[in-house]
């Protein structure tokens, strides 16, 4: 009988920073105006008003825990996450910011010169290598990062006024970190398969010097005193930061597209009349539009995957506690989890090796070894037993015949490829797990941004201010009825993916949904299989399974034990490379 894997680790027994009071005063700072225009703008270098101090998020008690085989997924103290202060605070003037609707515009700037592009590589674009090619490249000194970086910033003054990714582009300094790259790779300090790779984040990311308003007018002045540690660590990587994606405001949802924030929603490279899913929208649209080459999303309830679900990628929400949370803006103390978002499997496992492994300042972050992911990635799926998700009781009607279709198809592939494929079941409706995310969710970023919805509750969009007005109101008791389910629905989740290697199932139910249609719009973020993972903290990663009849992705989610990435990527890596959607790109 198979055995049962180890659950995520808590953090470690050291103490957490001291807390500071929910109720430590805060100073409101100004905001921008809002406004309409597509078009970005560059920004001067003339001194800007310093946000004023916020207060530092405290530090909640952690759970014992119930069971030993439940992860350590109650509320555990989010990283601190200080905004800096310090007077005088400048915008850089490497930084192209896309202007919020309305505001005037600036000069715009000349698209760079991009002559130096290489044409000769199997007539492939720069910007449609993926990491991976683009890595060995570098290494073996047939591509510069200069040009890599330039022909990603000629793709973006190209097509990003229509996709609409990024809200802040960071032109200088990505050039000046290609040329520092450029010249260590010429001098054999090569310094891994990211060194010269362009990539971006989404925008509730904090980096330091550079504004960081996660797409809402409250922090439009906001810019971070450091950075998030996953940021550093694709520096130390070598890694070139090009910008900041869009996001929903504050890199949360509560259900559909709306228009009442201050930059407008990205489109879906594939459809542009079409969504991306989120909340990472821009991270989803800039990978598959080759604005990015790569880039970091965050997911609480489905935000990187259903991004990478609606614009054709592979999106990794990794094993809770995996990836250091601190210096993103955080929403869910129990569930937030960055994740990397890009074109190929190999791709998604060169990133997640560099921003993995245990952080001190990330009390909820594991204290586990961090494997090479590439080491097996090629070992195929013979001898390997993958359980199959068919059955999701009255939420099934609403999935979709071609992703349907498809999931069924990729279990034909993965059994042509040797591997024994068996049907399992959830042990409780979706419906059951969203409860609980719900509950969660909405009472944890209410306790989180009490302050900012107090003092300036009414420049928030309505999604954002409705969830948080809701999260205040839901009572103690209901709260840890809920974290009490979750620890049922945890051990019984895990039960069911320790009784096979790995397993798939869907990941969004309908393929990207037209703006128009603001119905359907709604219904994405509940109509999908991300929460039972989110629930258990166990690995999921989406992959694209094809296109429907209209050109639109679909796509599945491979499952596997508590920190057994290795897995999802062999699973999903024999899957892409028996098939030939890895070869279709979105035309802009």
């Amino acid at each position: 009988m198979r055995s049962t894997t180890s659950p995520p680790s808590a953090a470690g027994e050291s103490s957490p920073t001291p807390p500071t009071p929910w109720s430590a005063a805060s100073t409101p700072w100004c905001c921008r105006a809002p406004c309409t225009s597509r078009r970005r703008s560059r920004t001067s270098t003339g001194s800007r008003r310093s946000p004023p101090t916020r207060p530092a998020l405290h530090s909640m008690p952690r759970d014992t825990r119930p069971c030993r085989c439940a992860p350590a997924l109650t509320p555990t103290a989010f990283p601190p996450t200080r905004r800096s202060s310090a007077a005088g605070s400048t915008r850089p003037p490497s930084i192209k910011s896309r202007a919020p609707m309305n505001a005037p515009r600036a000069g715009a700037p000349s698209a760079p010169n991009c002559e130096r592009e290489r044409r000769s590589m199997s007539n492939t674009e720069l910007f449609h290598l993926s990491a991976g090619e683009a890595g060995r490249l570098l290494q073996a000194r047939k591509l510069s990062p200069v040009e890599l970086v330039e022909a990603f910033l000629q793709r973006i003054d190209a097509v990003d006024a229509r996709v609409k990714s990024y809200l802040l582009v960071m032109a200088d300094a990505a050039r000046d970190a290609a040329r520092k790259a450029e010249g260590d790779i010429m001098a054999g300090r090569w310094k891994g398969p990211l060194h010269g790779i362009p990539y971006a984040v989404k925008d509730n990311y904090y980096t330091r010097g550079v504004r960081t308003c996660a797409g809402s007018r409250v922090l439009m002045d906001f810019v971070p005193g450091y950075n998030a540690t996953a940021i550093d660590r694709l520096a130390d990587a070598g890694a070139i930061l090009l910008g900041k994606l869009n996001t929903w405001e504050y890199g949360t949802g509560n259900g559909g597209v709306y228009f009442d924030l201050p930059f407008e929603p990205a489109c879906n490279p594939w459809d542009l009349d079409r969504f991306t899913g989120g909340s990472s929208t821009g991270a989803g649209a800039s990978v598959a539009a080759g604005t990015a080459m790569v880039a970091m999303g965050s997911d609480t309830t489905g935000s990187v995957r259903l991004p990478a679900a609606s614009c054709g990628l592979q999106g990794m929400k990794p094993t809770y506690g995996l990836i250091s949370r601190h210096g993103i803006l955080p929403n869910c103390f129990s569930m937030d989890t960055p994740g990397p978002m890009t074109w190929t499997v190999e791709d998604n496992a060169i990133m997640l090796r560099a921003v993995a492994g245990h952080d001190p300042a990330d009390p909820a972050s594991a204290r586990r070894p961090v494997p090479d992911y590439l080491a097996n990635l090629e070992a195929g799926v013979r001898g390997l037993t993958i359980g199959i998700l068919r059955e999701f009781g009255p939420e099934g009607q609403h999935l979709d015949d071609a992703n349907r279709a498809q999931l069924e198809d990729m279990a034909a592939v993965l059994a042509r490829e040797g591997a024994r494929i068996v049907e399992v079941e959830l042990p409780a409706r979706i419906a059951d797990y969203r409860r609980v995310t719900t509950v969660i969710g909405h009472s944890e970023s209410a306790t989180i941004h009490e302050t900012d919805l107090l003092a300036r509750g009414a420049e928030m969009g309505f999604a954002l201010r409705d969830k948080l007005m809701s999260g205040a109101m839901i009572r103690s008791l209901d709260y840890l009825a809920a974290q009490r389910r979750r620890r049922e629905l945890a051990c019984a989740t895990d039960a069911m993916v320790c009784s096979v290697d790995a397993l798939i199932a869907p990941c969004a139910f309908h393929v990207a949904p037209p703006f128009a249609d603001n119905d359907v719009l709604r219904t994405l973020t509940s109509q999908n299989c991300c929460p039972p993972f989110n629930v258990s903290g166990h690995p999921a990663m989406t992959v694209c399974t094809g296109f429907d009849g209209d050109g639109l992705p679909t796509n599945a989610q491979v499952v596997a034990r508590w920190f057994d990435e290795a897995t999802v990527y062999r699973v999903a890596r024999a899957y892409e490379r028996a098939t030939a959607w890895r070869d279709r790109r979105p035309v802009l």
